[in-house]
């Protein structure tokens, strides 16, 4: 596995949003080589990403990050962020303040060293917080957006620039809405089961070499190397280009890993072996998250396009909730008690 080696600057990170979040560059330009560092993703959790947390709330334990500061956030002068954002409650809360109070709790934000500061709300800008970015070298830009749409746009584009890589042989397909890796072992199938896949209307990701990030807690994203966008290796085809062959809408730029399907050669002996009630439903333990797997016996007259695509949608199912195969075993069990009354 990797992560992103290079530092990013708040320079770098202005110029990548200065016009999708509108922002303007007011205080603190001598910090413009302030570098962002990669939060620890451990103890994070979606929640604590998406909510706001007022001045005064109690921190929950399970929230802390004793290792590293989170990228972006409400302004926090307990558990700060790197950037930190300050809309109209963050201002308004500092301005009510007795001045011998406002005057330690802004000592008490640049004692922390944020990296930046960002002011959303289309705020006015208080003198003594742009002369104090000024004093401390910390830049301080400004937006007329809101602090969640700032938060949201900054902490996905920081979060997958610092998320760990990791490359993993199969193809990487988008089937009935959810990101499925085909693996299995070489000369299998796979391209020629993608292939099928797309004619039937389902996006290809990536061939051969799709790259996963960990970019929460919980969620995997799949991408395609940029050397190896577009294009599916089938054998005896050779090397073809799936968008030139058919259209843009047959590729898809990413997709959460939501499961893995496992095409594996099976004799008849083997056939007969398998679970009739379960199948060979499994997890996968890809970058510490648990991953759905199913394994297809591959046999002459089993056709793997219908399968995946019925393997994708019993997913779905099951994760919303629904159980064939309970139900199937409730309903016998209440038949066999029906007759035995």
């Amino acid at each position: 596995m990797s992560v992103q080696s290079q530092p990013l600057s708040i320079e770098d990170l202005f110029h990548e949003f200065s016009s999708k979040l509108l922002l303007q560059w007011v205080a603190g330009q001598a910090g413009e080589k302030r570098e962002i560092l990669p939060e620890t993703m451990s103890n994070l959790s979606q929640s604590s990403i998406e909510s706001k947390p007022a001045l005064t709330d109690e921190i929950a334990p399970e929230t802390l990050i004793p290792t590293g500061r989170s990228f972006v956030g409400y302004l926090n002068l307990i558990h700060p962020h790197q950037i930190q954002i300050l809309g109209n409650t963050e201002l308004d809360y500092i301005e009510k303040l007795r001045s011998t109070t406002r005057d330690d709790a802004i000592r008490q934000l640049f004692d922390h060293d944020p990296v930046c500061l960002l002011l959303a709300d289309n705020k006015e800008i208080p003198a003594y917080l742009k002369q104090k970015c000024d004093e401390f070298a910390v830049p301080m830009l400004i937006s007329p957006l809101s602090g969640n749409r700032l938060i949201e746009s900054i902490h996905y584009y920081l979060s997958n620039l610092f998320a760990e890589d990791l490359t993993l042989h199969g193809v990487f397909m988008e089937v009935m809405a959810i990101g499925v890796l085909i693996t299995g072992p070489s000369g299998i199938g796979k391209s020629e089961l993608a292939l099928e896949l797309i004619t039937r209307g389902h996006r290809l990701i990536a061939d051969d070499a799709p790259q996963f990030s960990r970019i929460t807690p919980d969620i995997i994203n799949g991408t395609c190397p940029e050397a190896l966008r577009d294009y599916l290796e089938v054998r005896g085809m050779g090397i073809i280009n799936i968008r030139q062959l058919y259209g843009d809408s047959a590729i898809k730029k990413n997709k959460y890993l939501r499961l893995i399907v496992r095409l594996e050669p099976m004799s008849k002996e083997q056939l007969l072996r398998l679970d009739r009630l379960e199948g060979s439903r499994n997890t996968r333990k890809i970058m510490d998250i648990e991953v759905p797997e199913i394994t297809l016996p591959v046999a002459p007259g089993r056709n793997l396009a219908i399968l995946l695509e019925c393997a994708a949608i019993n997913h779905n199912l099951i994760i919303s909730g629904y159980n064939a195969t309970e139900e199937f075993i409730i309903s016998q069990q209440a038949m066999i008690d029906q007759k035995n009354v």
